[in-house]
């Protein structure tokens, strides 16, 4: 049973992962036709085209993706919906609701953060490796958002920008918070 529940937080780690990237490039207006958003729509096409076609034309219009957002949150909801489906057929006894939405938000939470965490780690290595990589520029507009704030607060020492390890390890906090 363990296996299926593995399986099935793969699956759907994935599957939200892919509509929150999508989300966050077209945020950042980032071209989608390159890796990784060929991947990221790819992977989200069947659900976000379809909410976007019923998603009201002001929220389309707006900056935000809402289809994408949608998405996830959709996606994340079903995975706490198989979630607990699993859990009672195994006998457990759990009110429907709170385990749907709890287990749905730990799941995005999770996404979002093990996500960032990987995305800084690709960036902290080919900046100190290969700086002058092609997929630094699409790295770092994915990175400056959420380095911007790290980076006021934290000086560089010697030279080097300490401001990746530290959200990182912020990053890594949470998601024992989150466990």
């Amino acid at each position: 049973m363990r296996v299926l529940f593995f399986l099935l937080e793969v699956l759907f780690f994935f599957l939200i992962a892919g509509c929150l990237l999508r989300a966050w490039m077209n945020q950042l207006r980032i071209n989608m036709s390159a890796q990784p958003g060929r991947f990221a729509m790819a992977i989200s096409d069947w659900l976000v085209q379809p909410l976007r076609r019923v998603l009201p034309r002001a929220l389309m219009q707006s900056r935000v993706d809402w289809g994408s957002l949608l998405a996830a949150l959709l996606l994340a909801l079903v995975y706490g919906l198989l979630w607990w489906l699993l859990a009672s057929a195994t006998g457990a006894h759990m009110a429907a609701l709170p385990v749907i939405v709890s287990m749905a938000f730990r799941l995005l939470l999770r996404v979002v953060l093990q996500g960032l965490m990987l995305v800084l780690l690709g960036y902290a290595l080919l900046s100190w490796l290969q700086p002058q990589s092609p997929v630094m520029g699409l790295l770092d507009r994915l990175c400056a958002p959420v380095l911007r704030p790290v980076r006021r607060l934290v000086p560089t020492v010697g030279g080097v920008d300490l401001s990746v390890l530290v959200l990182l390890v912020l990053l890594q906090v949470g998601l024992m918070l989150l466990a």
